[in-house]
């Protein structure tokens, strides 16, 4: 994805940052994704799935002190191996979606992979618009297509 694509820093709201997830800001992603599982956009983690998920995840943070801040956008990358990775769970809050904090999310957890040797990273996600403008597309340039099998229903309860 080109830096183009990108909005500049300053079209961020006020006193919003983005830095690496912790393991200890898992009870508050779980706040920021709960009304996108209600709404089946993402399927219910749990509190263990978060903490994993952190580990290779970023947070959008809003609030001067540590313990005001308060979690608004959420995105990890899961590694599967050198060849493959997933881009999971992206969420923003929506009174900060279209200031380019889902972008930066979605280029964070792509140079992540890349920094960690990954080939492709794939996006599950009903947003096609949004992630083909991050440089997603339906098949890789060699036509390689993903192909599902549902084995059970998807988990949409909450923790």
């Amino acid at each position: 994805m080109s830096e183009g694509n990108i909005p500049p820093a300053d079209a961020f709201p006020e006193g919003l940052k983005l830095r690496q997830a912790l393991p200890s800001d898992a009870a508050a992603i779980h706040a920021l994704m709960r009304p996108f599982v209600a709404q089946r956009k993402l399927l219910s983690r749990t509190e263990a799935e978060i903490i994993e998920l952190s580990r290779h995840g970023f947070v959008a943070v809003v609030g001067e002190q540590e313990s005001a801040m308060r979690c608004v956008g959420f995105s990890a990358v899961e590694v599967y191996s050198t060849k493959l990775a997933e881009l999971m769970c992206l969420a923003v809050h929506p009174d900060y979606q279209r200031f380019g904090v889902g972008r930066r999310l979605v280029k964070l957890c792509t140079d992540r992979a890349r920094d960690l040797g990954v080939m492709e990273v794939m996006a599950i996600s009903a947003s096609e618009t949004f992630l083909q403008s991050c440089g997603f597309d339906f098949s890789l340039p060699d036509q390689k297509k993903a192909l599902f099998m549902q084995l059970r229903p998807r988990p949409y309860e909450q923790w």
